[in-house]
């Protein structure tokens, strides 16, 4: 199915399986994705490496990058993102006008088991914690589909994709 003018953030917290969601959705829509991982400075890359949750400040500049992103897409995209609080996601909804959110929710220790089980990726699980702190639910904001992150990467696809569609 080609998703013409859909732009979506799939987004939630580190382990909830973001980016593999994002990628099968964008195959299913037919649109290009993008990894919100891509969009951070190197500073706050560093940051995170070292183990040293993000604040709003450092979020600034890379929720920019991202905003300008989802504007350069008017023909659809879908982007990673985590996405942890109302601001965030309205200020990419003021970029983006018709944005939808597909969040995937995730306990707390299931959360910490996927990222202690990624084999070289920056972020490490002592920040885990601090984004489910972090997190404002978005559920029960204007076009956010809220998914359970331990349902099969396909189905979480297929499950947006058809929310997507019936919803818009």
């Amino acid at each position: 199915m080609r998703a013409s003018g859909v732009r979506v953030v799939v987004m939630g917290v580190a382990g909830c399986g973001k980016s593999a969601v994002a990628r099968r959705l964008a195959d299913v829509l037919g649109l290009p994705m993008r990894e919100g991982d891509d969009f951070h400075p190197a500073g706050n890359v560093e940051k995170m490496k070292l183990g040293v949750p993000l604040t709003d400040d450092d979020r600034v500049e890379w929720l920019a990058r991202l905003g300008a992103d989802l504007a350069a897409h008017p023909e659809g995209v879908v982007l990673s993102c985590s996405a942890l609080k109302k601001n965030y996601r309205d200020g990419l909804r003021l970029a983006a006008p018709g944005l939808a959110f597909v969040y995937l929710h995730i306990e707390l220790a299931e959360s910490l088991r996927r990222v202690a089980s990624r084999p070289g990726h920056f972020y490490p699980p002592s920040l885990v914690a601090s984004q489910f702190e972090a997190l404002q639910d978005p559920t029960g904001e204007v076009r956010v589909i809220r998914l359970d992150a331990t349902l099969p990467l396909d189905t979480l696809a297929a499950l947006a994709g058809d929310n997507l569609f019936n919803n818009a």
